[in-house]
Formats: structure tokens, C-alpha cells, sequence
């Protein structure tokens, strides 16, 4: 059944109510829904994030949360960018990229090597930004893990078509394989 915009968003403010309230604190889902009083709690919490900027984690980005788990630790909100890439090309982008940040190589969901205890998250980047007239076009963007896409300058140029190529091969090759696809660099590259 189709909820009403105005339920929708009173549930949200009242969960941002209870996550300020309980900031530092571990929540668990059954209490959250019994906070919204909705059935569609979770997309309120994702509205949290990405329409108000708080950073609610879960176990994507903590190990120690536990699926259904979620934490604020900060109560202030990060300014929130405007949303142009629709989820399917979202979807593609990722897919075309091999999940694979296209700066630093880290995969979707892996141990943040910059982070400890976060998970790398994937976001979708401007090659050429959009304040210099770049295009939401396809070949004008890619995967970046969130290290990545904050930190890279507008200078910086896309990796190679063959090192793109070649990322997503070795993403979906098996992790026997990865490892020793790695050993053979590290082994190569030792000085």
C-alpha cells in the first residue's frame, strides 16, 4: 500500500529525531521500524543519507556492525550534492567498471585499506566535472571508491582503456587467482 508524503515524512523526521538522540549508539532495525512507524523505514534511513547528508552506517561501512545494525556518529550532516545519475546507469557504470574504484583499484565492499574497519564504497565520478561542462554521458563517468573521489583534482586523467580492461578482469577472476596475479606484482615491483 502507497504511503502518503506526509507519512513518509514524519516518519523521517522522527528518525532523525531517534539517531540524534542516540548518537555513538548501535540501533537495530526492529527498533527503527518501530520508531518510523512505517513499513518503509529502511528507504527513510537511505533519504537520511542521501537527501540530508548523515552519515548513518551500517555493516557495509563498519565490520563490527552486524547486518541490521546501523550507527550515527556524527550529528552534523555532510552538505549533500544533487542527484543526476539514475540508479540504472548507476548500475551500469559499476557494472562496465568491474565494481572496481578506477583510481586505486579497491573493490566494492572490501576492507578500506584508508580506513580502518570501513568497507570501500563505490560512487559515481565525473571524469571531466560537470562545472567544466561535463556531461552525465556514459563515457564521462566512472567508478571511484569515496577515498578517491574526494580526493582527486580536476586535472587527473582516467586510467588507460587497457588498464580499465584489465581491473575489471582480474575483479571477477577468482581470488586464487587475484592473490597470485598480486604476488607477481609485488614480487616485480620490489626494489
Amino acid at each position: 500500500m502507497a504511503q502518503s508524503k506526509g507519512k513518509r515524512e514524519a516518519a523521517r523526521a522522527r528518525l532523525r529525531e531517534y539517531f540524534l538522540q542516540y548518537i555513538g549508539r548501535i540501533i537495530d532495525t526492529r527498533t527503527l521500524r518501530d520508531v518510523a512507524g512505517i513499513s518503509e523505514y529502511a528507504r527513510r534511513i537511505r533519504e537520511l543519507r542521501d537527501k540530508e547528508g548523515y552519515k548513518i552506517l551500517s555493516h557495509r561501512d563498519r565490520d563490527y556492525l552486524k547486518p541490521g545494525e546501523y550507527l550515527l556518529e556524527d550529528p552534523h550532516p555532510d552538505p549533500v550534492l544533487a542527484q543526476g545519475i539514475d540508479q540504472k546507469k548507476r548500475t551500469r557504470i559499476l557494472a562496465r567498471n568491474g565494481y572496481t574504484c578506477q583510481a586505486c583499484g579497491a573493490g566494492a565492499g572490501e576492507p578500506d585499506p584508508y580506513h580502518q574497519g570501513r568497507r570501500v564504497r563505490l560512487q559515481i565520478d565525473h571524469v571531466i566535472p560537470k562545472k567544466e561542462g561535463g556531461s552525465d554521458d556514459d563515457d564521462n563517468l566512472r567508478a571511484l571508491c569515496s577515498t578517491c573521489n574526494q580526493a582527486r583534482s580536476n586535472l587527473e586523467r582516467p586510467p588507460e582503456e587497457l588498464a580499465i580492461n584489465l581491473l575489471e578482469k582480474i575483479r571477477r577472476a577468482p581470488r586464487g587467482t587475484q592473490v597470485q596475479i598480486l604476488k607477481f606484482l609485488k614480487k616485480k615491483f620490489e626494489h
